[in-house]
């Protein structure tokens, strides 16, 4: 038997690799629509839900800002949770990115405290404190619970519950990856009610799990206009296709779509910059080398050659915030 399918699939360019359309507009028509179907984004979109109507937890002042915890539905039967962090420094309408957290025990982590109370501080590790980082930066946060982790974990401990809730998707044609874009949508159209949120600069980040969630949001969602994916960029061959992953970040057919770059092309023009360590072992670096010289030339085809970086940090997998910000900041204005 063999253990790894994906080793013996033909590296030959998937159905809708950019290669293959004589035009940018032909692919981003093309390859847009089979995106959302392939992700079940498609059929979440068909159930007209209403945007969401959050309710306030709790609120509270910081030294940067202010925040306030939202819980909300984003679909029938499907709770989820945020933080909305304002800063103090900047007026509105405020810069925004939303923060979306990979594996572990949740969004807490943006904010440095322990998720049994969000009050007790959490020694900080690998730069996860994202909505500190924007705050800090006079860019308002807002940070999504992840489908599966944190409060949204069937487990005690908080840690993710992916697993057969990702199978059991399969079966009525969803994907997790689908409905983490389809909870950003409906966090984007709540934000868009607000008044107060600058929808020319609302950008998305994340790392590893979150990193994969910004990416194909950004892709599908055009009112997101700055991404910033961490520990979460490859070829799909030579990561999620080389050896273990959370069940999370497959979607069916996806190699026969196409690689990475053909996802992140259809965020082009707007900036990306996709961060990366140089000794990640589970989303190679030579891999994603590979892909961001495609990306390179989708990015060229949309007339904006110099709006997708790649930021490689000396380390493994992690977000790198310092040389992230240094270069996502030459696109993103912070008023």
């Amino acid at each position: 038997m063999k253990e790894n399918t994906v080793q013996y699939i033909s590296e030959e360019i998937g159905e809708c690799a950019f290669e293959r359309f004589s035009d940018i507009g032909e692919y981003r028509e093309i390859a847009g629509k089979r995106l959302r179907e392939i992700t079940g984004l498609a059929q979440m979109e068909a159930m007209n839900v209403p945007p969401p109507s959050p309710k306030v937890l709790w609120e509270r002042d910081l030294e940067l800002g202010h925040v306030s915890k939202l819980a909300f539905f984003t679909e029938p039967g499907e709770q989820a949770f945020a933080y909305l962090c304002l800063p103090k420094k900047t007026a509105k309408p405020y810069p925004a990115f939303l923060c979306l957290h990979g594996h572990g025990s949740g969004m807490h982590w943006s904010l440095g405290v322990k998720w049994e109370d969000e009050t007790t501080p959490l020694p900080i590790e690998n730069d996860r404190d994202f909505a500190l980082g924007c705050l800090r930066r006079g860019i308002a946060a807002i940070v999504l619970e992840q489908r599966f982790f944190g409060e949204r974990s069937n487990r005690e401990d908080h840690m993710p519950s992916c697993l057969y809730a990702s199978l059991q998707n399969l079966l009525i044609g969803r994907t997790t990856i689908g409905e983490r874009v389809f909870d950003v949508r409906q966090l984007i159209r709540y934000l868009a009610s607000r008044g107060d949120i600058d929808f020319k600069n609302l950008g998305v980040m994340g790392t590893s799990g979150g990193g994969t969630a910004s990416l194909f949001a950004a892709a599908l969602l055009p009112e997101i206009t700055h991404v910033m994916p961490a520990a979460a960029f490859s070829s799909f061959r030579g990561s999620i296709g080389a050896m273990p992953h959370c069940a999370c970040n497959y979607i069916p057919n996806l190699l026969r779509f196409g690689e990475s770059a053909d996802v992140a092309g259809l965020i082009a023009p707007r900036p990306i910059v996709l961060v990366n360590g140089r000794f990640d072992p589970i989303f190679p670096l030579a891999e994603a080398e590979r892909q961001f010289a495609r990306l390179q030339k989708i990015y060229a085809a949309a007339g904006a050659p110099d709006n997708c970086r790649l930021v490689v940090g000396e380390g493994e997998h992690r977000f790198y915030a310092e040389a992230a910000w240094n270069a996502m900041l030459e696109f993103f204005p912070v008023k």
